[in-house]
């Protein structure tokens, strides 16, 4: 049983291509790093006008 699980893996290994999920992996993480700087410099640029108007 043991050979035909270790069997499998080689063969899941050898035949998955992990570049693509490391890929999908790094794509997911570029967008929401730039959806968050997005995020933050509108909140600053917000901050920043509505303290201006109190003057």
């Amino acid at each position: 049983m043991k050979s035909i699980v270790y069997s499998v893996a080689v063969a899941s290994i050898l035949l998955l291509s992990s570049c693509e999920l490391i890929g999908g992996i790094f794509k997911a993480g570029v967008w929401t790093g730039i959806i968050a700087v997005a995020v933050v410099l509108g909140l600053i640029i917000w901050l920043i006008s509505k303290g201006m108007n109190r003057d």
